[in-house]
C-alpha cells in the first residue's frame, strides 16, 4: 500500500539555478529567442519526481527578496554571490505559473530563506507523522535529518538520486547528530554563503575538531588541549565562530502554516499546461505530460534573439494547427500520366522544393519510392515510382532538363541528401538552390534545425509524424514500402509543402540579418562541394588496421600485465572505481587524492596526468587507456565501415552544427583521429590513394587563427613576424622572456606557444599554469608581458566584448554572426562563458569560412580544367587531395595558390603541402 503520507519539500532556486547551469554551454533558446533552459529543467525534474516517486504531498519553497534574518546578523552574509543572471530572472514567473498549473502549492516568507521555511514545514509535517524528503543539492540541509525526515538529493550525470538519512549524514559529516552538521559548518564556515568560520579550519581540521570535541561549545571549553596556530586561531576568533554557527543554523520557527491539504497531490490544469508549453515552446514536455503537441507563440509576435534589447511584448498562443485543421491540395501521381502533370506545374514554376522519399537514410544504398514537389502554399504532388531501378531512372528521364534549369530555384531541406540519392538516379541538381536547414542555420545557430521543429516555430504546425506512418523507432519498426500509397503520398507531399513555406519566410530573413550573401556565396555552393567529398570517398587499407589491431592487443596485455603486478593484485582496470581504490587506498600514491560529488575517487585523464611523476603505474594505466580508445573507436570500427562497392571510407559532413561555421564530420568521424600522440597517427598510415599510380596531397594553413588574430588586430609586431616568415612562436618567445631570437630554448617556445594560442579561447591565468604546470603568478606575468609585446591584440579582445555588448553578436570576415544573449549578463560566469565567445567566434569563425571558400573554388577549378584530382577530405585547417601522379605539380601549385588567396589580409596566408603514400606521409 503506497504511503499516504509522503511529503516532498522541493528548494526552488537551488534546483532552478542546477538547472540553468546544465545547459550554460548549450542553452536551450525557443523561437522567440528566450533561453528556457531553467524553466525546461525545472520542469522536468518536478515532472521525473512526479512520475518516479510517486508523493501523496509536494509543496515548493522560494527565497524571496529582500533582507533576511541572518543579513541583521551579519551585513555580508552572501556578499560574495554573483547577481541572479537575468534569464532566470525571466524564468521565476514561468516557472511559479507552471507550478500553478501543476497545482503544486509554493511558500515564501518574507524575511527568511527557502532552507528555513522548508525546515519549519517539515518538523511540523514530522510531528503528523509524515515521511518528508528535502529535495536539495545543498548539503546545509543535513542538519535536519532524521528518522522521519530525509534529504533527497537529485540525480546528476546518469546516476541516481542520493537519498540522505541518519547514517549517510553521519558517514559524510564526521558527526553522530545531524545536528552537529550545524557545528561543523560554523566551524569551516561557506564561501558561496559568505560565512566567515574560523580561519585555518577547512572540511577535513572540522572533522577532526567535531569529533573530538563533539560541538562548538565544546570546542571552546577545551582551548587548553589545542596548540599552535591552531589554538591561536581559535581562541581569536570565538566571536566570530558562534555567529558563524549561528548563521548556518536553519530557522525552524518561520511564520507559516501547515496545512496538509494544501500540499496534497492533486490533478493538473491541462488548459493552462498546455497554453505555457505552447508559449515556450516545450514539445516533448508536451507529449510527455499531455499527450499532446498543443500551442506555441504566434510566429508574428516574435521577439528577435538578435536585437540588442529583447523587448517584452505579449504573445498571444493558439492551437497548433495539423493537417486536419489546413485546406490542402495534395495529389497523387503515378505513371507517364503523373510523370506529364508534373512536368507541366514545374514548367511554369520559377521556384518548386522537391523531397525524395527513400527506404532507408544510406544514401549509397537506399531506394528511390518517390518524389514530392510543391510550388505554392498548402500546395503538393507525390508521384510515385517504380517498383525497379531501371523502370525509376526511365519514370524520371523527362524530369532531367528541368533539374538542369538554371532559371529555376530549387528547394530542399537537407538538401545534400535529396542531391545524391536523385543522382543515382540520373538527375543531376544544377543551381539556383536553397537549403531551408543551412538558412535556419545561418538565422539561428542555436536552434534545432529539423523541419518538424521549424514548422512548430514558424508556421504553427506540426507535421504528420514519420512514426505515425510506419511506427516508433526499434525493432519493430515498419518501412515506407509497406505503407499504402495514398498516406505515403500525403504525409511526403505535407513535408514539401512545409519546406516550400519555410523558404519563403527564410529567404526575407536571410536578407533583413544581411545574411544573404553568406548563404549565396559561401554556404550554397558548399553543399555541393561536401556532396562531391562525400561521394569521392577515401580509399583505406583495412590489412593495415588489422596489423595495427593485432600489435595493439600484444601492448595492452603487457601493460595490463604490468599494471597487476605494480599494483600486487588484479582489477577491472576500465573500472573508474575499483581503479581509484587500488591507486589511493591500497597503493596511497598520493595523500590529496580527488573525489567525485559521488564520493568515488576521481581518476579522469586530467587527474591522471598530473600523478605520473607519482608512480609508474600512473604512465601504464594512461597508455592502456590510449590504446583501448583508439583500437575500439578507430583500429577495429573503421574497417567496418568501408563500402563494399566502392572499397572506401564515405564520411558525412555536417554544415549545420557548430555555431562558428566550422565542419563537422560522422559516420565515421574523421575529424577527431587522434594527431598528438604517435599511436593516433599511425592510424593515418591506413588512409591511402586511389592506386598505385596516385598519390595524397594534404595541403593545410599554417597557424590561420593566429594569423587572422593579427590581422583582425593590426598589432604591428606580430604581423611583421608572419611577413618576415619567423617561427611565430619563437618570435613571441623572444619579445616575452626579452632574448635574441637564436637564444629562445624550447621550454620558452613552448610557453610561449600555449600563450599565443591561449588568447585566441580567452585563457586565463589559472588555465595556463595549469597547462604548462607552473605558478599563477608566473602565469599571469607571462600573459601581462605577452599583452606588453601585443598591445593592439589586446586591444582587438577587448573592442570586441564591448562591440558585442552594444550590438549583440560579433561577426566573421566574411559577415558570419555570433549572437550573444549573456553578454550583458551580471552573473560573471554567464557572462565571462559569452565574452570567451565573443574573442572566439570571429577567429575560429573566420577560418571556418576561408578553408569553406579555398574549397568552392578549388572544386570550381577542378571541374573546369576537367582535371582527375578528387578532394577526399577536410579536416579543420587541412584539406586532402587523391591525385594521379602525372597531375601532382599542377595540384600541389594549384591549391596552394588558391588556399593561400582565399581572402586578402593584411597577413600573408602560408599553407603547407605535403605528399605521401598514406595520410601521415602527405601530412
Amino acid at each position: 500500500m503506497p504511503n499516504e503520507k509522503k511529503l516532498f519539500l522541493l528548494d526552488a532556486f537551488a534546483l532552478i539555478f542546477r538547472s540553468y547551469y546544465a545547459f550554460i554551454k548549450n542553452p536551450r533558446i525557443n523561437s522567440n529567442g528566450m533561453n528556457t533552459s531553467a524553466i525546461y529543467g525545472f520542469t522536468n525534474t518536478v515532472i521525473d519526481l512526479l512520475r518516479t516517486e510517486d508523493p501523496s504531498h509536494i509543496a515548493v519553497c522560494f527565497d524571496v527578496s529582500g533582507p533576511t534574518e541572518r543579513h541583521f546578523e551579519f551585513e555580508a552574509y552572501k556578499a560574495n554571490r554573483d547577481e541572479t543572471p537575468e534569464d532566470i530572472k525571466i524564468a521565476i514567473p514561468y516557472i511559479y505559473k507552471i507550478l500553478e498549473a501543476l497545482n503544486i502549492k509554493t511558500y515564501g516568507v518574507t524575511g527568511y530563506e527557502a532552507d528555513d521555511v522548508i525546515g519549519t514545514l517539515a518538523k511540523k509535517a514530522e510531528k503528523d507523522g509524515y515521511t518528508t524528503y528535502m529535495m536539495t543539492p545543498d548539503k546545509d540541509y543535513a542538519q535536519l535529518v532524521s528518522e522521519n525526515i530525509f534529504m533527497f538529493r537529485p540525480a546528476k550525470g546518469g546516476k541516481k538520486p542520493e537519498i540522505w538519512g541518519i547514517p549517510e549524514v553521519q558517514e559524510k559529516f564526521g558527526v553522530t547528530d545531524p545536528l552537529q552538521v550545524i557545528d561543523f559548518l560554523g566551524m569551516m564556515g561557506d564561501k558561496v554563503d559568505n560565512i566567515p568560520g574560523i580561519p585555518g579550519v577547512g572540511e577535513k581540521r572540522a572533522k577532526d575538531l567535531i569529533a573530538e570535541f563533539g560541538s562548538m561549545e565544546g570546542l571552546y571549553e577545551n582551548t587548553d588541549k589545542l596548540k599552535g596556530k591552531l589554538k591561536e586561531n581559535i581562541e581569536n576568533n570565538q566571536e566570530q565562530a558562534f555567529l558563524s554557527k549561528k548563521l548556518a543554523a536553519i530557522i525552524l520557527d518561520v511564520p507559516v502554516e501547515w496545512n496538509p491539504e494544501e500540499t496534497l497531490r492533486a490533478e493538473p490544469n491541462k488548459d493552462a499546461l498546455r497554453e505555457l508549453f505552447g508559449e515556450l515552446e516545450f514539445r516533448t514536455l508536451s507529449q510527455r505530460v499531455l499527450g499532446e503537441k498543443l500551442t506555441i507563440a504566434s510566429p508574428n509576435a516574435q521577439t528577435s534573439l538578435f536585437d540588442s534589447e529583447i523587448v517584452e511584448e505579449e504573445v498571444e498562443s493558439a492551437s497548433m494547427k495539423t493537417i486536419s485543421d489546413v485546406d490542402h491540395n495534395y495529389q497523387l501521381l503515378q505513371g507517364p500520366a503523373g510523370v506529364k502533370t508534373l512536368l507541366e506545374v514545374l514548367k511554369e514554376a520559377e521556384s518548386f522544393c522537391f523531397d525524395t522519399e527513400t527506404n532507408s537514410l544510406d544514401v549509397y544504398e537506399t531506394k528511390l519510392l518517390g518524389l514530392a514537389i510543391s510550388t505554392q502554399k498548402h500546395s503538393g504532388y507525390y508521384l510515385a515510382l517504380e517498383d525497379d531501378f531501371e523502370g525509376t531512372v526511365a519514370m524520371l528521364s523527362p524530369l532531367v532538363d528541368i533539374f538542369k534549369d538554371r532559371s529555376k530555384t530549387k528547394i530542399a531541406h537537407n538538401l545534400k541528401f535529396d542531391v545524391a540519392v536523385l543522382e543515382r538516379y540520373g538527375i543531376q541538381v544544377n543551381g539556383p538552390v536553397f537549403d531551408t536547414m543551412v538558412a535556419h542555420y545561418l538565422i539561428n545557430p542555436d536552434m534545432r534545425h529539423g523541419m518538424d521543429n521549424l514548422a512548430e516555430s514558424y508556421l504553427n504546425y506540426t507535421p504528420i509524424s514519420i512514426e505515425e506512418l510506419i511506427g516508433k523507432k526499434g525493432k519493430n519498426q515498419g518501412n515506407m514500402e509497406d505503407i499504402e500509397l495514398e498516406k505515403v503520398a500525403i504525409y511526403a507531399a505535407e513535408d514539401a509543402d512545409i519546406t516550400f513555406q519555410l523558404y519563403e519566410l527564410f529567404k526575407e530573413k536571410l536578407k533583413e540579418l544581411k545574411a544573404e550573401k553568406l548563404f549565396t556565396d559561401l554556404e550554397m555552393p558548399l553543399v555541393d562541394v561536401l556532396y562531391k567529398i562525400e561521394k569521392n570517398g577515401i580509399k583505406l587499407d583495412t590489412k593495415t588496421l588489422e596489423e595495427q589491431s593485432a600489435q595493439m592487443v600484444e601492448d595492452i596485455q603487457a601493460l595490463e600485465k604490468s599494471i597487476y603486478e605494480r599494483a600486487g593484485m588484479e582489477f577491472n582496470i576500465g573500472s573508474p572505481k575499483q581503479l581509484g581504490e587500488v591507486l589511493f587506498d591500497r597503493m596511497k600514491i598520493t595523500e590529496k587524492a580527488k573525489k567525485t560529488k559521488s564520493g568515488q575517487y576521481a581518476t579522469g585523464e586530467d587527474v591522471l596526468s598530473k600523478l605520473k611523476q607519482e608512480h609508474p603505474i600512473v604512465e601504464d594505466i594512461l597508455g592502456y587507456r590510449q590504446l583501448m580508445k583508439l583500437k575500439s573507436t578507430y583500429v577495429d570500427a573503421l574497417p567496418n565501415m568501408v563500402y563494399e562497392k566502392t572499397g572506401r571510407v564515405h564520411t558525412s559532413f555536417n554544415q549545420t552544427v557548430a555555431a562558428t561555421g566550422r565542419l563537422s564530420s560522422n559516420n565515421p568521424n574523421l575529424q577527431n583521429i587522434p594527431i598528438r600522440t604517435e599511436r593516433g597517427r599511425e592510424i593515418r598510415t591506413a588512409f591511402v590513394p586511389s592506386s598505385k599510380d596516385h598519390t595524397l596531397v594534404a595541403a593545410d594553413y599554417s597557424q590561420v587563427e593566429l594569423r587572422i588574430i593579427a590581422a583582425l588586430a593590426g598589432d604591428q609586431n606580430m604581423m611583421d613576424a608572419f611577413k618576415q616568415k619567423l617561427d611565430i612562436h619563437a618570435a613571441t618567445a623572444a619579445r616575452v622572456f626579452d632574448v635574441e631570437l637564436d637564444k629562445v630554448d624550447r621550454e620558452q617556445r613552448s610557453r610561449a606557444k600555449a600563450v599565443n594560442f591561449g588568447i585566441v579561447y580567452g585563457q586565463s591565468a589559472f588555465t595556463l599554469a595549469d597547462q604548462l604546470g607552473i605558478k599563477r603568478g608566473e602565469a599571469r606575468d607571462l600573459i601581462d608581458n605577452y599583452f606588453n609585446q601585443y598591445p593592439a591584440i589586446k586591444s582587438f579582445l577587448e573592442n570586441q566584448k564591448e562591440l558585442a555588448r552594444k550590438q549583440g553578436y560579433v561577426e566573421t570576415i566574411m559577415g558570419r554572426r555570433r549572437y550573444l544573449a549573456d553578454i550583458n549578463s551580471k552573473n560573471a560566469v554567464v557572462r565571462g562563458f559569452a565574452e570567451r565567445n565573443a574573442v572566439n567566434a570571429p577567429i575560429q569563425g573566420s577560418a571556418a569560412d576561408i578553408i569553406k571558400k579555398a574549397m568552392i573554388e578549388i572544386q570550381d577549378w577542378l571541374e573546369k580544367e576537367k582535371l582527375e584530382t578528387k578532394m577526399v577530405l577536410q579536416v579543420h585547417d587541412e584539406l586532402l587531395f587523391d591525385v594521379p601522379n602525372h597531375e601532382l605539380d599542377l595540384i600541389k601549385a594549384g591549391v596552394k595558390e588558391r588556399m593561400e588567396k582565399a581572402v586578402s589580409l593584411e597577413v600573408p596566408l602560408e599553407v603547407e603541402v605535403g605528399t605521401g603514400n598514406n595520410w601521415l606521409e602527405a601530412h
